[in-house]
């Protein structure tokens, strides 16, 4: 339980007020939370984190200036505090981004509010909250089940040796997605990507970065 059974602090930071609404009434029909702010952009989101130190920060990924990067920022400046997405995204890009930035959590905003606090609840015990069908996407990606994580090999048998950020460049190289796409999906910079892709074709020895993404895709599908 928290010190002194205090009510647990939470900061509700998503654009779209309806949401924000639900999030308040199944919250405050719980004695175990009080909500300490709520904002609507991801720069609101660290500014009230910090001043109001909360216990948990229940975050929508698609608000103005990225959740993923509010996620970061607060898990950087304030380490106890837990993080949890609300979002519309089941995409594993956002669920792998989310939980690289910190992220204790991860629910859908098509789940039912009335179990909403049993879930921040059990996220400030140290549980996990996400839905059963992306846990099993954690834990495949974990096994390393997945096509695209299986290292591709050079036309001489030579294994590149990527770091993981370069597999995760690589990766969204394979979905065709752009420089600023990348950029926006891993937060990071623009500049950093094109680093990040540079290294990726010299360490594959291939042509260019489309090359670099047919040999994933290729290997990934005959693997």
């Amino acid at each position: 339980m928290n010190e002194g059974n205090r009510p647990l602090r939470v900061l509700v930071a998503d654009d779209h007020a309806p949401t924000r609404d639900d999030v308040r009434r199944a919250l405050d029909a719980d004695g175990r939370f009080s909500i300490c702010s709520e904002v609507a952009d991801a720069a609101e989101a660290v500014q009230a984190a910090v001043s109001k130190q909360p216990d948990i920060c229940l975050l929508d990924i698609r608000m103005p200036g990225s959740g993923l990067a509010a996620a970061w920022e607060i898990a950087a400046r304030l380490p106890r505090a837990k993080i949890v997405m609300l979002t519309v995204s089941a995409e594993d890009t956002d669920l792998f981004t989310a939980l690289r930035a910190g992220a204790d959590g991860y629910l859908l905003k098509n789940m039912n509010m009335r179990r909403l606090p049993d879930a921040l609840h059990g996220v400030f015990a140290g549980e996990a909250a996400m839905p059963r069908e992306l846990v099993a996407r954690v834990l495949e990606r974990f096994h390393g089940r997945e096509p695209r994580w299986r290292p591709p090999v050079t036309a001489d048998g030579s294994e590149g040796r990527l770091t993981s950020r370069e597999w995760e460049v690589l990766a969204l190289l394979a979905r065709r997605y752009t420089t600023a796409e990348i950029a926006a999906s891993l937060v990071l910079s623009a500049s950093a990507v094109r680093a990040h892709i540079t290294s990726i074709v010299r360490k594959l020895q291939v042509k260019d970065r489309a090359a670099a993404a047919e040999m994933f895709r290729t290997r990934g599908s005959s693997a």
